[in-house]
């Protein structure tokens, strides 16, 4: 199993980087949002030149805000400063999009863009909107495609699984997908790869992005410090309910156990957000830290069913072992900012070195 560790993206803590490298962590994911962070390439970049082991990539690349071939540059870039530690993590944009009050990408679409990006970043020169296209000039060494940037495609959807297995090196998944689901969607990868003449090998990379908060002894989950540590990414997922509900105007997805919280949520989303800038405010603290106003919704059960790992140390260790025997390969972390460094220590020093 490898750990990660998702720093919220401000250019000016690029320091959590060489932090995350001390700790022992593999990886440091940078997100992308533009109307919530700061730009993840340029913070990235400044991650790159101040470590030397740990693995750097995207977590995840919006493609809605992006062109193809700027994307596959600007990893390419990255590339050229981390060789050989680069990966590109890729969504068609939930949050960065809605945020703006826009859609995600088209699975269609989606799907031809990581055609783009992984003909690009492999070299070659690839059909663009009916244009040849490829990286000119090579001599100059202004990127590197010459050290291969895996592609790890977030998916969850049957078409965007399928073009996981077409044209990524790994999928990114969330935390709350039980066991069972991900042996099942990895059954759905392997038939989008070969559907395209593809065979997926066992160094697939098989990814979550996640939460934890290691438990102190007689500690419950209705602690001030486990809602500090867990509840920015637990009320996201809240946001991330309130957008398919309004999408498909219906909410018979959502769990018995959490049906209280929900419908107390959904009531304060409609009679305290005004609709016109509600796209905005829904996502306030996304993912960064916890609106006070929302702190009334992170329950236990909310804790529970949002994926995250909760929990004594060995109960933790013991989740990861079936996961990983179920075809997990990496979890990754994303805490508040404000107990980012906290967080990360008591799971390294906990967890990661008892594995």
């Amino acid at each position: 199993m490898k750990f990660g560790g998702m720093v919220s993206t401000k250019i000016d803590d690029w320091q959590m980087f060489p932090y995350l490298e001390e700790l022992g962590y593999d990886c440091g994911w940078v997100p992308d949002s533009q109307m919530i962070w700061s730009d993840c390439y340029a913070t990235m970049a400044l991650a790159a030149v101040h470590t030397s082991k740990l693995r750097l990539g995207t977590g995840v690349a919006i493609a809605g805000t992006r062109l193809a071939p700027v994307t596959a540059h600007s990893i390419a870039s990255i590339n050229k400063l981390a060789p050989g530690r680069t990966f590109l993590g890729i969504g068609t944009g939930h949050t960065a999009m809605r945020v703006m009050g826009q859609n995600p990408m088209q699975p269609t679409a989606f799907r031809d863009y990581l055609r783009v990006v992984r003909g690009l970043l492999a070299g070659e020169e690839v059909d663009y909107q009916g244009k040849p296209i490829k990286f000119l000039d090579r001599e100059l060494e202004c990127i590197n495609t010459e050290h291969k940037v895996p592609i790890y495609v977030a998916a969850n959807g049957p078409k965007a699984l399928a073009a996981a297995g077409a044209y990524g090196d790994g999928r990114i998944g969330a935390g709350n997908e039980p066991y069972g689901l991900l042996s099942k969607n990895l059954k759905r990868m392997r038939q989008g790869a070969e559907d395209v003449g593809r065979r997926l090998d066992d160094n697939f990379h098989t990814s979550v992005l996640t939460f934890a908060c290691v438990l102190k002894p007689g500690e419950d989950l209705t602690s001030d410090r486990v809602i500090d540590e867990t509840g920015a990414e637990v009320v996201s997922s809240l946001h991330f309910w309130y957008e398919i509900y309004r999408q498909r105007g219906d909410d018979g997805f959502i769990l018995g156990e959490v049906r209280d919280v929900w419908e107390a949520y959904k009531n304060y989303v409609e009679t305290e957000m005004p609709e016109d800038r509600r796209h905005q405010i829904l996502h306030t603290g996304h993912c960064s830290f916890l609106p006070p106003a929302e702190r009334r919704f992170i329950t236990p059960e909310m804790i529970k069913v949002s994926g995250g790992f909760v929990g004594e140390p060995d109960e933790i260790i013991e989740r990861l072992r079936k996961l990983e025997a179920g075809g997990l390969r990496e979890i990754a972390l994303l805490p508040p900012i404000a107990v980012a460094r906290e967080n990360f220590k008591d799971f390294a020093e906990q967890v990661m070195a008892k594995y």
